[in-house]
């Protein structure tokens, strides 16, 4: 089993190109926490080149965030190559369970098997099938509530599922970690989470494991945002320093002891 920070070093020492399909909100703030962290960001998105793209990244990241169906059409034809080529893709399904676009989407996406699922405790609720009770974007459910569910879609799935919020759930069906750190700051800044999953798949791209690699990439996003909250004074100063805090964190520091294996 790789170590966040064994994980850590493969990562910045691969330096993968991750192809980010991600909403207009996200692609700035998210390509600058792949830079700070040590991985190269590309946001290609249309469907007349995400998947001649794809063939050529090290991972791939489809966050459903701003729709339209050629995004759609991106997304369904980058993740039909990732398949073939055997390139790792991870799914955020920002607010799936909102309108009938968002839920046929997922639906389709998720029966391409993706690699990962990075979600909200509502947005796993919701794929798996439960009741959930988010509001747009932001989870209406604790992270304790949907990890049954996330087990029960992972070996259905046969993909890691994250469920991510103050303590972060990361399972495969069998193994299973619980992942504290971060800072209340961080669901004050737009785009958080949408850049954890461009993480996500930049650690996929230089980890055998994905269990691991999800482990790796959440465990330093955690570090980082402990790191930013000493330095900032409020949610405007946290972006940067967390930034900062990304390209800082260190094998030493990445902090093992936040990885609670179930």
């Amino acid at each position: 089993m790789s170590t966040p920070a064994t994980s850590l070093e493969s990562m910045r020492a691969a330096a993968p190109l991750v192809q980010c399909i991600t909403n207009y909100v996200a692609m700035n703030f998210a390509a600058n926490v792949l830079l700070a962290a040590g991985a190269a960001p590309a946001m290609v998105h249309d469907v007349e080149e995400s998947g001649e793209f794809c063939a050529i990244a090290g991972a791939l990241t489809v966050n459903i965030g701003t729709l339209s169906p050629r995004w759609v059409a991106g997304m369904v034809e980058a993740a039909a190559v990732a398949n073939k080529t055997n390139t790792p893709w991870v799914l955020d399904p920002v607010a799936c369970f909102a309108t009938g676009l968002r839920r046929d989407s997922t639906s389709t996406l998720m029966k391409m098997g993706p690699t990962v699922v990075r979600g909200n405790a509502s947005e796993i609720l919701a794929i798996a099938g439960q009741d959930a009770s988010g509001k747009g974007v932001d989870s209406g459910d604790s992270v304790s509530v949907a990890e049954a569910s996330a087990r029960e879609l992972a070996l259905k799935a046969g993909s890691i599922i994250a469920v991510t919020g103050e303590v972060d759930f990361v399972t495969d069906g069998t193994r299973a970690v619980r992942i504290t750190g971060g800072s209340p700051l961080m669901p004050q800044v737009t785009a958080t989470g949408c850049a954890l999953t461009c993480l996500v798949g930049a650690y996929a791209a230089a980890v055998t494991d994905p269990f691991d690699a999800t482990v790796g990439a959440l465990a330093h996003f955690a570090a980082a945002g402990e790191m930013a909250a000493g330095r900032a004074l409020g949610p405007g100063s946290f972006a940067p320093a967390f930034l900062d805090a990304l390209a800082a964190v260190t094998a030493e520091t990445i902090g093992a002891d936040r990885v609670r294996i179930l």
